[in-house]
Parts: C-alpha cells; sequence; structure tokens
C-alpha cells in the first residue's frame, strides 16, 4: 500500500530530523557541521524507513484486517453496554474529583487515573452481563433460550440425527438461511465430490426435521460476507449455542464469548476408558519404535503399543492392558499378550 510506505519514510526523516536536532543542542562549534549531521541522519532514517517498509507495512496490513475483522464482529449489544458503562465511569470520575478537590496535594490527574480504574472495572462486566445493559438502550433483540444453530460440516456429518433422536441434544436446532442456501449451491455444483455432499447436508435435514424441532431462521447480514463470521454474529445476536466441527471456527467463536459443541470432541470424551488388567484382542499392523514392540489399533482408532508384539505382526493376538496414557494428541494404550497366544491369523 503506497500510501503505509509514504507515511513510513516520512517518519523515517522526521526521526532523522528531530535526533538531529537534538543533538545540534549539545553542540559547540561550526553550525554548518549541525546542519550537515542533521541531514546524514534525515537520509539514515529515510534509509532505514526503506529498508523496514515492506515489513512494516506487512504488519500494518494484517492489523488492520484483524481490527476489520474485530469490528464487524462487534455485537450491538456489547457496543451499548461499554458504552453505558463508560458514562458512569466519566459521572462517578467527576464526582468523585469534586469531593477529593479540598484534599491536601490533589492534583489533576488524580481524575484521570480515576477514571482508567472506573473504566477498566465498569466496561468487562457490563460486556460480560451485556443481555441486561444492552437492552437498556434501544430495542431488545431477539433471543431464543436454548437454541443450537448448525454450522454447513456437522449438517453434512450426519451424526446430529442420531445425537438428537438419544435425546441427548436437547432444545431447538436452528439453521440459518445462508447455511441452508450453501449446502443448495454444493448441491448444484459441478464438482461430484461437492454435489454429493450438498446432497447429503439437504437429506440429513430432511430427516432431522421428523426427529427434532428445526426452524429455519431468516437472517442474514451484507457487512460480512464469510459464512464462519456470520455463524459467530447471529450466535452473539440471539444467544444461541453453536455446533460446529470446525476447530478454528470453535476457537474464534469462544473468544466472542459464544458456547460452542464440537461433536468430534464431544465423540472422543465418549469413547470407553479401557483400564488396567481388561483383556481384548487386537491385530498387530506393524513394528513399534523400540525393539520387540507391535502397534494395533482400536475400533475407534486409538493406538495400542504391545510390548513383544512384533513377532505377531498382521495377526489377531489377545493383550492384557497394563497403562493407559493421555497424550496432547490422544490416548495410547500399552499392553502385553495375554501368555503370548494367538487368537487367529489376519484373513483367516
Amino acid at each position: 500500500m503506497l500510501p503505509v510506505r509514504l507515511l513510513i519514510l516520512f517518519a523515517g526523516l522526521l526521526l532523522g530530523y528531530l535526533t538531529g536536532q537534538s543533538l545540534t543542542h549539545y553542540q559547540t562549534g561550526d553550525p554548518q557541521t549541525g546542519t550537515l549531521n542533521t541531514v546524514s541522519l534525515m537520509i539514515a532514517g529515510l534509509l532505514l524507513g526503506l529498508l523496514l517498509s515492506r515489513r512494516l507495512e506487512d504488519l500494518a496490513v494484517r492489523a488492520g484486517e484483524y481490527l476489520n475483522r474485530w469490528y464487524t464482529l462487534l455485537s450491538p449489544r456489547s457496543v451499548t453496554a461499554a458504552t453505558f458503562a463508560l458514562v458512569v465511569s466519566l459521572v462517578l470520575s467527576v464526582l468523585l474529583g469534586v469531593l477529593l478537590a479540598s484534599v491536601p496535594y490533589y492534583r489533576w490527574w488524580w481524575n484521570l487515573l480515576i477514571t482508567l480504574v472506573l473504566a477498566g472495572f465498569f466496561v468487562p462486566f457490563a460486556i460480560r452481563n451485556s443481555e441486561t445493559f444492552g437492552n437498556l438502550v434501544g430495542t431488545p433483540v431477539r433471543r431464543k433460550n436454548g437454541g443450537k444453530i448448525l454450522d454447513s460440516n456437522v449438517i453434512i456429518d450426519g451424526r446430529i440425527v442420531e445425537l438428537s433422536r438419544s435425546g441427548l441434544l436437547e432444545g431447538e436446532l436452528i439453521v440459518p438461511s445462508f447455511v441452508l442456501r450453501e449446502l443448495q449451491q454444493l448441491s448444484d455444483h459441478s464438482d461430484p465430490q461437492r454435489r454429493t455432499r450438498g446432497k447429503r447436508g439437504l437429506n440429513v435435514l430432511e430427516e432431522l426435521r421428523e426427529v427434532t424441532p428445526l426452524r429455519v431462521e431468516d437472517w442474514d447480514t451484507t457487512d460480512l460476507t464469510l459464512t464462519d463470521d456470520k455463524l459467530v454474529r447471529l450466535a452473539r445476536e440471539t444467544g444461541g449455542k453453536l455446533v460446529s466441527n470446525d476447530g478454528d471456527l470453535g476457537k474464534v467463536a469462544r473468544l466472542y464469548g459464544v458456547t460452542v459443541i464440537n461433536l468430534n470432541e464431544a465423540a472422543v470424551a465418549l469413547r470407553p476408558q479401557l483400564q488396567v488388567g481388561d483383556v481384548l484382542n487386537v491385530t498387530i499392523t506393524k513394528n513399534g519404535q523400540q525393539a520387540g514392540q507391535g502397534i494395533g489399533y482400536l475400533e475407534d482408532g486409538t493406538m495400542m503399543v504391545v510390548e513383544e508384539g512384533a513377532k505377531f505382526k498382521n495377526r489377531s493376538v489377545r493383550v492384557v492392558v497394563v497403562n493407559n496414557v493421555q497424550t496432547n494428541v490422544g490416548r495410547m494404550i500399552f499392553a502385553r499378550p495375554d501368555n503370548g497366544d494367538p487368537v487367529s491369523l489376519v484373513g483367516e
């Protein structure tokens, strides 16, 4: 961006000029030497700005994009609550300043400090309770308690049907109109894989409607273009919970105070926990890192390390669990052969 680059170059020139003028006050001698030093420092500042302009320009662009994204996702309710909190902080600061004016050693900057302390307390408190403070000004925003907003990936996944049928997913399920349009566009896509995903999503919605209450929310905004941003905005404005398997979207939504239900995380949490001493059958598929170790996998994908299991490669063997470790990438089971007797050969 040319304006940003020119601003950086101007800042380099200004820095060199101010530095040269500061050094001139401490110099005694020929004034022309001070002028020459100032010009030299201005050229040095210009060259330094030229060297750093590309990197600083990238930082400025990224900061601008972040601020724009943050601004577009702001909830009107939160802005109203924060504004109300600032008004209260300023009024209280003025009142306290009048009371403290007669105190010895009182200085004007006490008011500034008091204002900052009050704002630091009231603004976060008001934003966390934006439902109450946001309704003080303007028309209250529609809110559906217990509503769960569905992302397109959860719909295409299909597991939400069985989850709703089991009764574990309570409350009304909400499909935003822009998500429905996204599924419709996928179902009409020229790419066969995307077309299949879109049709599967529409079929899941038909099946889901027969299992649990399903409402299409006719809501959209022209301020946002990305579906993820619209989902976060809708969840904030309606107070609904976001149901999505997108990990990055979940992180962003949680930063904005939105409750996120991730079916993949729930599936991992509901996996049965094996205990030390449990006996089961596992197929050894490859050798482990240590000599003699064999690696097998349970039906849910959990890796099992079998001591002295390498000799049973490509065979199913009865093992006894000796340890169950939770790592940052998932669970890992350690076991040993139960008397070393293979149960059956793979393919038999």
